[in-house]
C-alpha cells in the first residue's frame, strides 16, 4: 500500500510552495509528495521541486485537464471564481492508495502523513474547526430549510485546504453525478466569498462518504490551525494552542495574504528560508484598488 501527499501549485505561488515543502521535509524525509499543476504556468516550480526537493509531477496531465474542464463545464465556465481548484480532485485517481491533500498556504509542525493512520477506521479525514463557524462559505440556509442535510451532518463541514482519503472512495462517475446534482440546486451553496471547490466537495463528502472523521474530535480534542486566530503561542518555530494545551499540527493562512506583517509571519518566514539566507528586505507589492475604493477616491477628489 502506497501513501503520499498531493499539492496543487503553479509559478505564482513558488514561495508558498517552498515553505510548505520545507516544513513537510523537516519532519518527514520519506513520504512521497506529488504536485498537480494548477494551470499551464508551472515550469519554474516543477523544475525546482523535482530537482531540489524530489517532488513528483502528476503523470497524467491530460486527465487532470479533462477532469477540471468537464467538472467546471457542468456549471458553465464562468460560474466559478477559480475553476482550476477542481484539479485537486485528481487526487482520487493518482498513484497513492492513501493520501493527504494540502494547500500551499500551509506549513506543518509534525510528520503530517502519520494522520493517514486514521484511515484504518475511516474513509475520509479532515482536521479543522470550519464547523464552528456554521455553514458559511459552504452552504446556504436552504440546505437547512429543505432538510438536505441533518444538523449532525452539517457539523461535518470542513475546509478543503487539508484533507485525506483513499484511492477509489470517489469514482469519476461519483464526481460527475455530484456536480450534475449540485448544478441543479445552486441555491444550496454559499459562493459569496468566491469559494469554488469547497461547497461542492463538502456536498459530495457529506452525501457519499459516511465513514468520515475530523481529527480535532479525537479524544482530548485537537488544536486549532487557522492563521487568523490570535491565541496561539510561540514555542520556537512551532505554535501551541492554549485552549487544549497542544502543539498545532499545521497552520493555514486561509484567506490571509502571506507577507511581512501578516499573522505569524515569522513562522512562515522561518520555514520558507530554512537553510537559506533570508532577504534583507521585501519589496512592497502594489495592489489594485477595489471598485469601491476607486469610487471613494473619485468622490474625495483624489
Amino acid at each position: 500500500m502506497s501513501r503520499g501527499i498531493y499539492i496543487i501549485a503553479n509559478d505564482r505561488v513558488i514561495d508558498q510552495t517552498i515553505a510548505l515543502i520545507k516544513s513537510i521535509r523537516f519532519y518527514d524525509a520519506e513520504t512521497p509528495i506529488m504536485m498537480i499543476p494548477y494551470d499551464d504556468n508551472y515550469g519554474a516550480i516543477a523544475d525546482l521541486l523535482t530537482t531540489t526537493y524530489g517532488v513528483q509531477i502528476y503523470e497524467d496531465l491530460e486527465f487532470v485537464n479533462r477532469l477540471s474542464i468537464k467538472l467546471s463545464d457542468v456549471f458553465g465556465q464562468r460560474f466559478f471564481a477559480r475553476p482550476n481548484q477542481f484539479r485537486k480532485q485528481a487526487c482520487w485517481f493518482g498513484p497513492f492508495d492513501e493520501f493527504l491533500y494540502i494547500d500551499t498556504d500551509i506549513v506543518v509542525f509534525e510528520k503530517i502523513a502519520d494522520n493517514l493512520n486514521y484511515l484504518s477506521e475511516y474513509d475520509f479525514i479532515c482536521c479543522d474547526y470550519q464547523h464552528n463557524g456554521g455553514i458559511e462559505n459552504v452552504f446556504s440556509p436552504k440546505v437547512i430549510e429543505l432538510n438536505v442535510f441533518s444538523e449532525p451532518e452539517l457539523k461535518d463541514v470542513f475546509n478543503c485546504g487539508f484533507w485525506g482519503s483513499k484511492k477509489g472512495v470517489i469514482t469519476e462517475d461519483d464526481l460527475y453525478a455530484t456536480f450534475e446534482e449540485c448544478a441543479q440546486h445552486p441555491e444550496y451553496f454559499d459562493f459569496t466569498q468566491k469559494t469554488s471547490d469547497q461547497p461542492i466537495i463538502n456536498y459530495m463528502i457529506l452525501k457519499r462518504v459516511p465513514k468520515r472523521f475530523n481529527i480535532v474530535r479525537r479524544p482530548g480534542g485537537g488544536p486549532g490551525n487557522w492563521g487568523g486566530s490570535t491565541r496561539f503561542q510561540r514555542d520556537g518555530f512551532r505554535l501551541i494552542d492554549p485552549n487544549v494545551n497542544q502543539p498545532l499540527q499545521y497552520l493555514h493562512w486561509a484567506g490571509i495574504r502571506i507577507e511581512p506583517g501578516c499573522p505569524y509571519w515569522e513562522i512562515w518566514e522561518h520555514y520558507r528560508y530554512l537553510n537559506e539566507e533570508k532577504p534583507a528586505y521585501y519589496p512592497s507589492v502594489k495592489r489594485k484598488k477595489s471598485l469601491r475604493q476607486r469610487l471613494a477616491s473619485l468622490i474625495k477628489g483624489r
